[in-house]
Formats: C-alpha cells, structure tokens, sequence
C-alpha cells in the first residue's frame, strides 16, 4: 500500500499540489551520449589523423570555435529564441495575465491628462481598436498588439465612466449652515471627537444652492441614542475638499470625489436628534444603515470586553474601525513596517478562511463515516467563502479586502468544482475585477501596494516551487521529537523572512513613493509579531465572533487581547530602535521602471524573466533623478517653509499645520522644525534691511508685518500677511509670498516671484526652485493642481479666494443708543 505521494492523484487533497507551470511544461529532448573516444565515427577520419597538429593549424581551430559560439549568439538566432520563448509563454496564458495590466494602464493615463475628455473620444478609440483586433485575427502578432490597445482604451473608457458616475458635488468654499441630514457612519477618534458621515438632506441659514450630498463632520459629543440612520441637524462649518499638500503628493479631493464626500468640517455646536425611524427611508439605505448599527455595536462590545489601545486595535481587526487607535501606537507600526496587521487584507482573510476550514475538516473527523462518504472538504470550503464574505461586509469594503475576498473566493470555488487553484490567475481575476469596479484605486498607493506584495509573493512561490519539482529528493530521515520541531520552528522562520523580505523589496519603492519613509527593521519586527498575529491574534477573533451571538466570547476576547498587548510592547521597542525612516524624494520613472520590472519578473515563466533585471537596475539606478523643491508653499498660503541645512527645516508660522509639516519634513529629508523669531517694530535688534547680512540657511525673522529668510543658496524669502507690505521686500527678495486674495505683484520686478493667495487657491500648493548656478534667472515654480480643471478640482475656482475676494466679515449690528426718558 502506497503513501501519498507528489504524483500521486488519489485522495481528496491531491488538486493542492499541482503547480500551475507544471500544467504547461513541456518535455525536454534527451540528449544522446558522447561517442566513445575509442570506437571511431563513420564520418570523421581514422583516430590517428586527430593527433595534434602544428601550432598554426591549432589556432585556427580555436578561432573557428570562437567563431561558431559567436554564431551561436547572433541576432537571427536571439530573434528566433525569443520567438520561441514569447510563444511558449502565449500557450501558458501570459496574455490572460497581462489582462489586468493593460486595464491599469489605461485608467493611468485617463487619470494622467491634461483636460477631461468627453465620452466620444474615448468610445471613438475603443472602437477603432476593437475594429482593428478583428480585421487583423488572422495576422498573430498585430492581432495581439490591437488587443493590448483595445484593453487599454476599455481601461481609460471605464475611469471615465466611474468619473461620470461619482459626480460627486464638492464644496466651492467654506460656509456656515445648518446642516439637517442622516447619519451614515459614527467613528470616535482617539483625540475624544466624533466623526459623523452624512448625507445632507437639506441646510438652512443660508440655504445652499449647490449643497454637497454626503458631508464628513466632528462633534466634541452627540446624543447617546445616535446611531447609523438616525437624522440629526446642527449648526456646522463647512470647508472644501483640500488638495495635495506638495506637488506630486497625495490628492485629498481626488480621493473625497470619488468616495461621494462633497465637503468637511465640524459643528460648531452638539448636533442634535430629529428622529430616529428608518421606515421611510430606501431599501438600500436601510440595509448599509442596518450594517453600519451591526458595526457599532461590535465594536462597542469589543472596546468594552477588551479596553484600552488593545480593544481599539481588537476593533479594527474585527469590524474594521480604526480611528480610535492611539497615535503614538500607529506611528510605531508604521515606523516597525508592521502596519498591515492593522489593515484587513490577504493575511486576515486567508487565517479567517484557514481558522473556518480547519475547524470544520476537525469537526468533520470526529465523524469518520460520515466523512468517507460526503465531501467534507467541499462543505468546509463553502462555509469558509461564507465567512469570508461575512467578514469582507461587516469589516467595510476596502480595496485591499476587496482584492483578497476576490481571490480566496476564486480559490475556494475551485475547490468546489474539484479544479486546481492557479494562483497568479485568481490575482489577474480580482485585478480585473477592482479595476472594472474602481479605476481610480489604480493610481493609489493600497491598491499598488497591495497587488505588488501579493504578485512577488505568488510568482516566488510559483518559481521556488518550479525549482523543488526538478530535483527528486530522498525520503527524509527519521528525526527525534526536539529535532523535528527544532526543523519545522526553523523552516517556518526562514519562510516567513523570506516573504517579509519579498513584500517589502516588491512594495519599497511604492511607500517611498507615495509615503517617503521605509521601515529599515521591518524585516525583525515581521519575524517576531506575525507568529504572535498567526497563532494567537486572529485566530482567537475568529473564535470570538463565533462566539459572540452566544454571548460566550469573553475569553476569546482576553486572549486576543493579551495577544495585541504583546504585538503593542514588541512594536514600542523596536520603534524605538529604528533609525530615521524619512528618505525624501524619488524619481516617478524608477517607479515605473521598477513596476514593469515586476511585471516581467512575476508573470513570465521562461529565460524572458531575465529581462527583469536590467529593467529593475535602470529603475534603481534613477531612484535619485529628480530635484527636491528648495521652498515648499501650502495651498492657503498660511504656511511657508525651507530646508536650512543640519536637517533643519524653517517655517513661518509658530503653531504649523501638523500633518503637512510631517509630509513636508519627510519629503525634505529634515527632523526639526525651526519656528520664526518674531521683533517688534522699532526695538532695534531686527530690521528688513538686516536680511541682507544673515548668513546662508537663516530661519524666518519676523518684523513690521514681514517675516524674511534666506536660503542655503542664498536666496532671501519674503512672507506677508498684507498686501501692502509687499513693496517692503522687493528690493533683496527673490520669492515673495503674500497671504492676501486681493494681493498682486507689486514688485513689477521680473527677477523676484511674487506669489499671492489667490494664486494658491486657483492652482494648489507650490514647490520653488532656485538656479544655483546663475543669480539673474528668476525662480521657476511649479502648482499642484493644474488647468483646465478635472471634475476633482473644478469647485476651486469658486471660492472667494480663487475670486480674488477678501475673507467674508459679518456686517456689525448697529449700537442703539437708549432714549432718554420723556
């Protein structure tokens, strides 16, 4: 009686081992052996005319070696075996895989244009190149080339549709209103606040004529009875959607548009509660409301059972409601490069997916007859797609969720119909899926992240399977109790640093992209936390949610608990041990360059791999090809800063914008903030003219409404609260920044760049550059937002600053004086 073996095709689990390349390998010539050096080949002269020949007569055989390897390797042979290659990848179905990928350019470039285009170009081009894709079927590689072009055109045409579709009404400028509308979702912030989303239902004192449709606003407390669906109102102050806050940096608005967010702010008051029946609202509305009031309530449950940061952190795992984590414990898993735990994802879904089926196919063994005569891992497989669809709803559907669910569900539903589970096909699947669903996640760092790690991770697996199949391998000897575990402890050690190793090299030049930081002992943190996340942490929530109709979760909860207490000290320590993670700016073509290389490097299955390489170095070799701004400006025009060396960075405002300060300092490379030395008029230690004699790399000294620094190149900035400060500086300044609407330049000085409110309000936040090779060359500037308007952007123009209009004052109420008697 045989064991099951790699071959073996017998059993319930054998569909596990195929490898998907294995499907499409095929067999090798086997080379015959070397004739005999002592038995003569009919076609070569006898033995002895083989001797050694004179000196001249040898070198020549070597130069016509030499001479037949180069042939070897001419370009009509490279030709051929690239033919040969590219063919044989074409029957392993790369052109499937490479689906998805032609969709993502597609939605890049329709995200990339200069001016939103109408529906008619874009239908014109998809139909154009789906004529051509027919005309040509019956030429191969022009075929292929069309079909590349028709599913690009599709990718661009579905962004534009799922930009047509959002038409998300954004707030033009900031207002007060009383805002009167349903509760979406509550969230408690760490800092004590409420974040309510609402769906506006009307506004009043003013009345708005283009009203946002879903608002985001904070309130320091709300009425207990609140809750998703209820419909409250409440006297709030409304602010637009903000921009990047640096040019090429993230696009807030864009992200808010197409999440239907018009606008955001906060009550100026408590809001209050109108009325809490839901019978007249819509079926679908009820439905989200009715999960939103699920999602609550678990997480209140959780926040209880559990408290302190470790129920918050237990909430977001569970439900997936993350703002109430501390700050200081989210900046230490960033920082550890342990932050995915935190974000549902492929770990979370696959131990969901894994706990289900493990309990079910143990249940199922205590039944053996049952269990020889139904297919017990079917049932377990379906119950697992079940749970995991119950946990993508009730933990919100996000894209990394959302790309997970996709592919466990392909996986599990093969299993359902007794097919193999071919890995990078299931990724293409769900690709394809966000993609049809979301374009615009394309160009975000969760989707690009998330589908990097995971292709690496597959197309390693896939080829360190490839390499195991080629070798046959002796039975493995028998080993003791200690050395048995001792090998699995060490196997599962190097298999989970070789894939925190492989995420993190294929997601680096993303983060840095996108978050300008790495976490240099990521690769430490990984190996001691995910055993404390894989064995303790969420198997226990699975647990527990099982538990938890019964009212019998408690321990669960405490053991996931005592698990994130662990994971909370452990990340600490090794936060606090971490070098500097900020690393400034990079280039966007070796983002490019090193996303194709992944591409080659993940779906190819031939030598044409190795094309990879030289594409990964070009990538790597450009990581620096790009110039960091020398003044960083925001888009309000109320925060002006530069790097002054010593990694130092000096800013005009005493109390800055925190989260911009944090982006501008990673993207600068810089650890401290300088703030301005304010003088007063007139006292002598600090007058405009003195500019002139600071050394190189000076912060902001502030002084008769100007505030002037100067540059390591030795250039002076000027910023101004008043427009009619302005003319002060234009004698010695080389940038001049005006905090006023109604501001122009007043300089009439080609070498000094004046930059006013208005400006900023119209095009985005700023980055100047200085030409340290010549001082006649004015500074070049470079807007984050640029013109015409695409439908994120077009509220700008009508704000009162982008108007050149001042701030809006409230007329005074006349004094009445009182009447005398009479």
């Amino acid at each position: 009686m045989t064991g099951r073996g790699r071959g073996s095709d017998q059993g319930e689990d054998a569909v596990i081992g195929v490898s998907e390349r294995s499907l499409f390998a095929m067999p090798l010539p086997v080379p015959l052996p070397p004739p005999s050096p002592l038995v003569p080949d009919p076609g070569k002269a006898p033995l002895q005319a083989d001797v050694s020949a004179p000196g001249p007569v040898a070198e020549t055989g070597r130069i016509l070696r030499v001479r037949r390897q180069i042939g070897r390797t001419s370009l009509p042979r490279l030709r051929h075996h690239v033919a040969t290659a590219a063919s044989l990848e074409l029957d392993r179905g790369i052109a499937f895989l490479l689906v998805p990928v032609c969709l993502a350019i597609g939605a890049i470039g329709y995200f990339s244009l200069a001016a939103e285009p109408g529906f008619a170009k874009p239908i014109a081009v998809v139909a154009l190149a789906g004529l051509c894709a027919l005309v040509s079927r019956s030429w191969a590689k022009t075929h292929l080339c069309f079909m590349a072009a028709l599913l690009c055109a599709l990718g661009l045409l579905a962004a534009k549709v799922e930009t047509w579709r959002a038409g998300t009404q954004m707030l033009g400028s900031e207002i007060s209103t009383q805002v009167t509308g349903r509760v979406v979702s509550i969230d408690r912030m760490e800092s004590g606040r409420i974040r309510l989303t609402i769906d506006v239902a009307s506004t009043a004192r003013p009345k708005l004529r283009y009203a946002p449709k879903r608002v985001r606003l904070s309130a320091r407390k709300i009425p207990a009875d609140i809750t998703a669906g209820s419909l409250i109102t409440g006297y709030a102050k409304l602010l637009p959607p903000t921009g990047p806050v640096r040019p090429d940096s993230y696009d807030f608005s864009f992200d808010s548009y197409f999440a239907g967010i018009g606008g955001s702010g906060f009550f100026l008051g408590n809001p209050k509660l109108v009325i809490t029946d839901n019978d007249h609202m819509p079926l679908p509305a009820r439905l989200s409301s009715g999960i939103e009031k699920a999602r609550e309530a678990i997480a209140d449950h959780i926040r209880g059972v559990v408290g302190g940061a470790e129920g918050e952190i237990a909430a977001a795992l569970i439900v997936g409601v993350r703002a109430g984590i501390p700050d200081d414990i989210n900046e230490a898993m960033r920082r550890t490069g342990i932050y995915h735990v935190i974000s549902i994802s492929g770990l979370h879904m696959a131990l969901v997916a894994g706990t289900i089926m493990g309990l079910l196919r143990g249940a199922f063994a205590l039944f053996p007859d049952f269990s020889a005569r139904r297919p017990v891992k079917k049932y377990a497989a379906a119950a697992a797609l079940l749970s995991i669809a119950a946990y993508l709803v009730i933990s919100g559907v996000v894209v990394a969720a959302e790309r997970s669910f996709i592919m466990l569900a392909v996986m599990l539903i093969a299993v359902l119909f007794d097919r193999a589970a071919l890995t990078m096909r299931n990724l293409a699947i769900s690709a394809i899926a966000v993609i049809v669903v979301s374009p615009h996640e394309v160009v975000g760092p969760s989707f690009q992240m998330s589908f990097a790690a995971t292709a690496a991770l597959v197309g390693a697996y896939a080829g360190w399977s490839d390499h195991r199949a080629g070798k046959t391998r002796p039975p493995p000897p028998k080993r003791s109790l200690p050395g048995f575990l001792t090998r699995k402890f060490l196997l599962a050690a190097g298999g989970l640093s070789m894939t925190s190793i492989i995420a993190g090299g294929a997601t680096a030049l993303f983060a840095i992209w996108h978050f300008q930081r790495v976490s240099p002992l990521s690769l430490f943190a990984n190996l001691a936390i995910m055993p404390i996340v894989s064995l303790v942490i969420m198997p226990f929530a699975v647990l527990s949610a099982l538990a938890m109709p019964f009212g019998v979760d408690g321990p669960f909860l405490y053991v996931m608990g005592k698990g994130l207490t662990a994971m909370i000290a452990m990340s600490g320590w090794i936060s606090e041990r971490s070098p500097v993670d900020g690393v400034g700016l990079i280039s966007q073509q070796s983002v490019l360059l090193v996303a194709i290389a992944l591409v080659i490097a993940t779906m190819a299955t031939t030598w044409l791999r190795l094309a990879a390489i030289p594409v990964a170095l070009a990538g790597l070799l450009t990581v620096s090809d790009t110039r960091t701004p020398d003044v960083l400006i925001s888009e309000d025009a109320r925060l002006v800063a530069l790097p002054i060396g010593g990694g130092e960075l000096a800013v005009s405002r005493a109390r800055p914008n925190e989260f911009t300060v944090d982006n501008w300092k990673r993207a600068l490379t810089s650890e401290t903030i300088i703030v301005p030395e304010v003088f007063d008029r007139g006292d002598g230690q600090f007058e405009i003219a003195d500019v002139i004699e600071l050394p190189p790399g000076s912060p902001f000294y502030c002084t008769s409404g100007v505030c002037l620094a100067k540059h390591p190149s030795g250039a002076i900035i000027a910023y101004v609260e008043d427009r009619k400060d302005t003319w002060k500086a234009c004698g010695f300044a080389e940038l001049i920044v005006v905090n006023d609407a109604t501001a122009y330049d007043a300089c009439h000085n080609p070498l000094v760049l004046v930059v006013t409110k208005r400006q900023l309000a119209r095009k985005g936040s700023a980055a100047i550059f200085f030409d340290r090779q010549s001082a006649t060359t004015p500074a070049t500037i470079s807007f984050a937002v640029d013109s015409p308007y695409r439908p994120w952007h077009a509220q700008r123009k009508f704000s009162r600053e982008a108007r050149g209009l001042p701030p809006f004052k409230k007329p005074e109420k006349p004094v009445v004086s009182p009447q005398p008697p009479q």
